[in-house]
């Protein structure tokens, strides 16, 4: 029975941090915006790291996404930009979600006023 119980922990996934935002910010420039967003993940290198991040409308659409080419585990935390994101008229909200490669998505968001 204990090694029944030991394979079961052994075999068990490994769940890591979620890839966190900590700030956002958002500026209008014409017609379209540009997003700085400030994460922090636990990267340990090629293997896990924070692999992007995206701006979703408040129904859950995705209006933009940056992907992060790299680890960044001796920078931490880290802010990106993406500009060029459209975002639809009458639209005051909207999320930012972060992602891993081992992870995916998280489930939580970042909900954005665009005033």
């Amino acid at each position: 029975m204990r090694y029944l119980i030991l394979s079961a922990i052994l075999a068990s996934p490994a769940f890591a941090d979620p890839a966190v935002i900590e700030d956002v910010s958002a500026r209008q420039n014409g017609e379209a915006w540009r997003f700085d967003v400030t994460i922090r993940h636990p990267d340990t290198g090629w293997d896990h790291y924070a692999d992007g991040w995206r701006v979703l409308d408040m129904e859950g659409n995705e209006l933009g996404m940056r992907v992060l080419h790299h680890p960044h585990e001796t920078e931490q935390p880290f802010t990106r930009s993406l500009s060029g994101v459209v975002i639809p008229g009458g639209v005051t909200q909207v999320q930012i979600q972060a992602r891993c490669n081992v992870d995916g998505w998280n489930d939580g968001t970042t909900v954005v006023d665009l005033n």
